[in-house]
C-alpha cells in the first residue's frame, strides 16, 4: 500500500531538520512542497510543525507507550512514531488505521524494517485523549494541555524562564511558545488606502484587523495568504507586528544615510528603505546566497531614489565602511527564544552554552556598529531572543566600555512613539512578548552618541 505524500514528506522534512541542516519554514516553502495538492500540502505542513512544537510531549508518549527509554529507538523510527502519536492525539479526522498503516510502511521504507512490529504495536496502543492540547488553543489550557505544553519546553529553558519570569510567567510562556501565531502583513499604506486593502482581502475571504501598535500592520484572522492575489500583486509583506516596530524605532529619515548590518532575509531592510524615501541604504550580511535572495526579493520594494548596496561582510569583524552612518539598526543573530511558536525546532537546537557564545559575538557587533555611527545619530541594537545575556546584559557592557553613548529614555521614546509606551520597561527598552502581547517576543534598545 503506497505511502501517503503528506506523510512521506513531512517524514523527510523532518529528518532533515533534526539533522541540524534546514529550517522547517524554508524547507516547507520549496518548490517539491508547493507542487503538491493543497490537501496534502496542508497537512504535510500541519504534520511538521505540530511535531516540532509538541515534540517533548511526543517523547514523553513514546517512553509511556513501549516501556522503553528514548535512546532506545533510532532516530528514523522516533521520527515515525512522532508522526503516529501526533495524529493520534492532536488531530481529530484522521482514521487511526490509516496513521498505523502508514508508520509501518514508512518505517520499512526507511530500512528499519525489524522495528515494524515494533511501530505498530506502540500506536495501537495509542489513544486520542479527552481534550486535545491545541484545542481552544486562542483561550486559556486546561491541566492537561498546559503539562503537555511544558514538557514540550527542553528542561534547562523552562528552569531559566522559571527563574526569570516566575511559575505563572514560564507557564503562559510555554503556552503562547506552543500555539500557532496568527499572520500579520505590513502595508507601506495606511487610512484609507490601508481600508482598501482590507476591502480587497476580504473579497478574497481573508479577513483582518488593525494592528494593536502598529499603524502598517494588519493581522490576518481567517484566510489563505499564501493565495491572495492581493498580496502577490501589492507592496504587501508578511511581518510580525512586533518585528515592523523594532525597524519603526530606527525612524529612518529622507537623505540619511542607513546602515542595516545583520539585514538578511531582509523584511526590515524593505521597511527602512520605504521610510527613507531617499537616501542611502547599506545592506550586510554574512551569506552571499542570502544576498542574492535579498537583492530579488527587495527590487520591487525599494522606492527609486534610495540608493540601495548590498555588501557581504561580518558584522563581528572590524567594519569597513570609510563613513558614518545616521540610522543603524543592529538586528543580531540570537537564540531566537522569542519565536518559538514560529521556529519551533529551535528550543531543540539550543543548549546554554550558545547563549554564552551569541552574547560574546553581539557584544563584537555592537562596539563595531557604534564605531560607525555618526553624531547625532542613532543605532538600534535588537533581538527576537527573550535572555538577558543577549539583550541588556550586552547594551549595558557597551555603554560602560564608552561613555560616549547613551540609552534613550522611557519618556524620550514615549514622547516620540507613544502608542509603543506600554511596550517600554523604566529604562526605555522596548520589549514584547507572545504570553503578553500575542507578538514575537522581541528585545530593543535605541542607543544614541552622547550631546
Amino acid at each position: 500500500m503506497p505511502i501517503s505524500p503528506a506523510r512521506q514528506t513531512a517524514y523527510q522534512i523532518l529528518r532533515r531538520v533534526e539533522s541540524g541542516r534546514s529550517f522547517a519554514v524554508d524547507l516547507l516553502q520549496s518548490p517539491r512542497i508547493s507542487a503538491l495538492p493543497e490537501m496534502d500540502r496542508h497537512l504535510a505542513t500541519e504534520l511538521v510543525m505540530g511535531v516540532l512544537r509538541w515534540r517533548g510531549e511526543l517523547d514523553f508518549w513514546i517512553e509511556r507507550l513501549s516501556g522503553r527509554p528514548l535512546k532506545y529507538f533510532d532516530p528514523e523510527v522516533r521520527t515515525i512514531l512522532h508522526l503516529g502519536i501526533y495524529q493520534i492525539r492532536f488531530l481529530e479526522r484522521i482514521p487511526k488505521s490509516a496513521v498505523v498503516n502508514d508508520a509501518v510502511e514508512l518505517t520499512k521504507s526507511a530500512r528499519k524494517r525489524s522495528a515494524a512490529g515494533l511501530v505498530n504495536a506502540v500506536l495501537r496502543k495509542c489513544a486520542p485523549p479527552a481534550s486535545r492540547p491545541q484545542a481552544g488553543r486562542r483561550g486559556a489550557p486546561d491541566a492537561e494541555a498546559m503539562e503537555s505544553a511544558l514538557r514540550s519546553l527542553p528542561a534547562w529553558l523552562r528552569e531559566r524562564w522559571a527563574e526569570h519570569f516566575g511559575p505563572a510567567g514560564l507557564k503562559a510562556l510555554a503556552w503562547a511558545s506552543n500555539v500557532i501565531p496568527l499572520t500579520t502583513l505590513r502595508l507601506h499604506t495606511w487610512g484609507r488606502r490601508r481600508d482598501e486593502v482590507q476591502r480587497r482581502l476580504a473579497e478574497e475571504g481573508i479577513r483582518t484587523r488593525l494592528g494593536r501598535y502598529s499603524h502598517q500592520a494588519l493581522v490576518v484572522e481567517c484566510g489563505n495568504v499564501q493565495a491572495s492575489q492581493v498580496v502577490s500583486q501589492s507592496r504587501i509583506v508578511v511581518q510580525d507586528e512586533a518585528s515592523q516596530l523594532v525597524a519603526a524605532l530606527v525612524a529612518a529619515a529622507p537623505a540619511e544615510r542607513v546602515l542595516d548590518l545583520c539585514a538578511a532575509p531582509g523584511t526590515k531592510t524593505g521597511q527602512l528603505a520605504y521610510a527613507l524615501g531617499q537616501g542611502t541604504l547599506v545592506a550586510c550580511d554574512l551569506s552571499a546566497r542570502r544576498l542574492r535572495t535579498m537583492a530579488r526579493l527587495l527590487r520591487p520594494q525599494v522606492p527609486p531614489n534610495v540608493r540601495l548596496h548590498l555588501v557581504r561582510l561580518d558584522a563581528a569583524s572590524k567594519l569597513p565602511f570609510g563613513c558614518k552612518f545616521d540610522r543603524i539598526l543592529l538586528d543580531v543573530p540570537c537564540s531566537g527564544t522569542g519565536t518559538l511558536a514560529r521556529n519551533p525546532e529551535i528550543k531543540w537546537r539550543l543548549q546554554p552554552r550558545d547563549l554564552v557564545r551569541l552574547s560574546g559575538m553581539q557584544e563584537k557587533m555592537l562596539r563595531n556598529a557604534l564605531g560607525v555611527l555618526a553624531p547625532g545619530g542613532r543605532l538600534v541594537y535588537a533581538t527576537c531572543s527573550l535572555e538577558p545575556e543577549e539583550n541588556e546584559h550586552v547594551v549595558e557592557k557597551a555603554l560602560r566600555e564608552s561613555t560616549e553613548f547613551r540609552l534613550l529614555t522611557r519618556t524620550e521614546l514615549s514622547h516620540e512613539f507613544p502608542a509603543l509606551t506600554p511596550l517600554l520597561d523604566a529604562r526605555g527598552y522596548f520589549r514584547t512578548r507572545p504570553d503578553l502581547h500575542s507578538l514575537d517576543g522581541f528585545f530593543a534598545a535605541v542607543i544614541v552618541p552622547v550631546a
